[in-house]
């Protein structure tokens, strides 16, 4: 037992890396793990103490075991067989495919990354590029809802700078867990993403064991109490007006609704608007195409950041006008189903576009262009077919008319962020912001739309007109005109 024995050095270098890795992963592993996860909760329960919506322990589970619940749950087993039956595939070989959509689908939510990481990123992002203004909420209204109730943020979507705006918005309230489409499944925003709590899903190239997997994920987190956030129009406003929803994931959640669960779900509109959208000229390229591609080439995109970032580092840029996100009235799913002549999911879904399209918040921009489509300010055909200018609007024709719909705007219940609550002082802003855009041409004492941005102009003015023309549902009015002081508030 005592000879002596000689080996190769590489052989002793292998065996002692073999050693280390085992005691790393049978001895200190288990403790380290231990460690930092004591740690993790530790945290949360000191999170959850100033949040309104504590975090609940499904968004904690390990991403793995939140996997393995979704692909052994009997619905998704059920799809599973009905999958393999279909398209005469072995069983094992479906079941393979559910795993693979479950680790596509479910997220790895982390609270260092949302609320150390995402939160800073989102405040400074939005405070570096616009004049924000997260709108009064009814706090009675949303504090009042049921602890145990499950909460949906619904929105209308105008930019990918939503996220990041609704993120803060809800910094205090809770974490919300987003349903993200496709674009978003690139590295490295596939990772990070994933880590905020996002979970993804295929508008394009699903199956029926891609969606009944889907279905039941998100009905799950619906289950367990999770706030999520939902962009029911599907994709981004080609037009600047908030569109009709496509039914999927609303449809999923009112299929699985149980009234005698006692946990109701309650669904909260919520409404954003710009001075300025970022992605406006490839939204509107879109709509004229005809096509929803966004082909947006990188060169421009760079130095299009390149640019803000020289200007910021110069001192010399100016903020995009005004970003503002309002509340509209929540919806409970179990009040609707009960007190609805007609509680289908696609009443539910006019409901809740109706109540965001109520919510838009009115800017200086969006009005200023609303007014000059009002006052006229429409190109002629014949002219346009020639190639000849815009007709233009007299400044004070243009001045009455923003003063009329302002008037018209506050008696519906509208919320205004207007510049000191003065439609003067907003109507010069919006003129000075779209000038110097290039949309508007100010000549003495008449404004005309400069040629070839019509489309432009009525991009920013139909979230104003749409709201000026959609119906006001009395029951839904939810607050007076909101004011920001003549210098900006953020």
């Amino acid at each position: 037992m005592s000879a002596t024995v000689e080996m190769p050095l590489w052989l002793v270098i292998m065996v002692l890396v073999l050693a280390a890795i085992a005691t790393l992963d049978r001895i200190i592993g288990p403790g380290l793990r231990w460690f930092l996860r004591r740690r993790m909760e530790r945290a949360v329960e000191e999170l959850n103490k100033r949040l309104e919506r504590p975090i609940q322990p499904f968004r904690l589970a390990r991403r793995q075991d939140q996997v393995i619940r979704l692909i052994h749950d009997p619905q998704v087993m059920e799809a599973v067989s009905d999958y393999a039956r279909t398209e005469g595939v072995p069983h094992n070989v479906a079941f393979a495919k559910a795993r693979s959509y479950a680790r596509e689908i479910v997220p790895g939510f982390s609270t260092a990354t949302y609320f150390g990481f995402a939160i800073r990123v989102a405040r400074r992002l939005s405070r570096g590029l616009y004049r924000v203004h997260l709108g009064r909420a009814d706090s009675d209204t949303l504090r009042g809802i049921d602890p145990r109730s499950a909460v949906v943020f619904v929105m209308n979507h105008r930019s990918n700078m939503d996220y990041v705006l609704v993120t803060w918005l809800a910094a205090d309230r809770s974490a919300l867990s987003y349903a993200v489409g496709e674009w978003a499944q690139v590295w490295p925003l596939k990772s990070l993403i994933r880590a905020m709590g996002a979970y993804f899903i295929r508008r394009r190239y699903s199956s029926t064991l891609y969606r009944a997997v889907l279905a039941r994920y998100v009905q799950m987190s619906i289950q367990e109490g999770v706030t999520q956030a939902m962009f029911p129009e599907g994709g981004l406003s080609l037009n600047g007006a908030v569109g009709p929803a496509k039914k999927g994931l609303l449809h999923y959640i009112v299929r699985d609704f149980d009234l005698s669960s006692g946990r109701d779900v309650v669904f909260v509109p919520v409404a954003l608007n710009y001075d300025r959208v970022l992605e406006d000229r490839v939204l509107i390229k879109a709509a004229e195409d005809g096509v929803r591609r966004f082909r947006v080439q990188p060169s421009l995109a760079a130095g299009f950041v390149l640019r803000t970032l020289w200007r910021k580092a110069r001192g010399t840029f100016r903020h995009f006008g005004y970003a503002a996100v309002c509340y509209g009235r929540p919806v409970s799913l179990s009040d609707f189903i009960t007190r609805s002549p007609d509680p289908s999911t696609e009443a539910l879904a006019e409901m809740l576009m109706s109540r965001i399209r109520e919510a838009v918040p009115i800017l200086p921009v969006p009005l200023v262009a609303a007014a000059m489509v009002q006052a006229g300010a429409r190109t002629d055909s014949d002219l346009r077919a020639e190639g000849a200018p815009a007709l233009p609007v007299s400044r004070a024709a243009l001045v009455d008319t923003a003063r009329a719909l302002v008037s018209a705007l506050k008696a519906s219940g509208a919320n205004q962020h207007l510049p000191g609550g003065d439609a003067d002082a907003a109507i010069e802003e919006g003129l000075s912001a779209m000038a110097l855009r290039g949309i508007l041409e100010v000549r003495g004492g008449e404004v005309r739309i400069a040629q070839g941005q019509e489309p432009t102009l009525g991009y920013y003015a139909a979230s104003v007109l749409q709201r000026v023309t959609e119906p006001v549902d009395e029951a839904a009015r939810h607050g007076a005109t909101l004011e920001l002081p003549a210098a900006a508030a953020t």
